[in-house]
């Protein structure tokens, strides 16, 4: 049986370009939505303009909201490993820059320890063809909501960014 809204969880993943990273969530049976935003600059209520000269500090992000009844935290992990390289520092193919770092912004401590023994775990498997992970794990700080015209990009306009 489905959750309600008060046992909806939040996920947040910078893995490149918004767009692509939000398009491989949407679809997900148990994910209740998808925003792309900002998380972890200095300046308060950025905007793409901003955080695209590389000089607020802000990631590219998606956040999730999630029922933990029908996916788990692991499976959105799994996702996230699978739609970038997170071998690379500070670019995802063509994209280059802090803004598209891959980073992982957990909202409590248990999203903090799954997601650094995912990594680990990772690190060792051999998919990234033993390559150091370069993601980041860090507390999630504010979130600021993209502009209009990013949210569900894909949806409105086709066409892919994945690496």
């Amino acid at each position: 049986m489905a959750g309600n809204a008060d046992t909806y969880k939040k996920a947040t993943f910078g893995a490149g370009c918004f767009w692509g990273v939000e398009a491989a969530f949407s679809t997900v049976k148990g994910v209740i939505s998808t925003e792309v935003g900002y998380m972890g600059g200095t300046l308060k209520n950025p905007t793409y303009k901003d955080v695209c000269t590389g000089k607020t500090g802000h990631a590219e992000v998606v956040q999730v909201t999630y029922d933990p009844q029908m996916v788990s935290y692991e499976q959105l992990l799994d996702i996230f490993w699978s739609v970038h390289d997170p071998t690379q520092l500070n670019r995802q193919g063509p994209d280059i820059g802090t803004n598209y770092r891959s980073v992982i912004f957990y909202h409590d401590a248990e999203q903090g320890k799954i997601a650094r023994k995912s990594k680990e775990v990772m690190e060792v498997s051999g998919v990234f063809r033993f390559g150091k992970i370069m993601t980041v794990i860090l507390p999630a700080p504010e979130f600021y909501r993209a502009e209009e015209y990013h949210q569900h990009y894909h949806q409105k306009h086709g066409g892919s960014c994945r690496i």
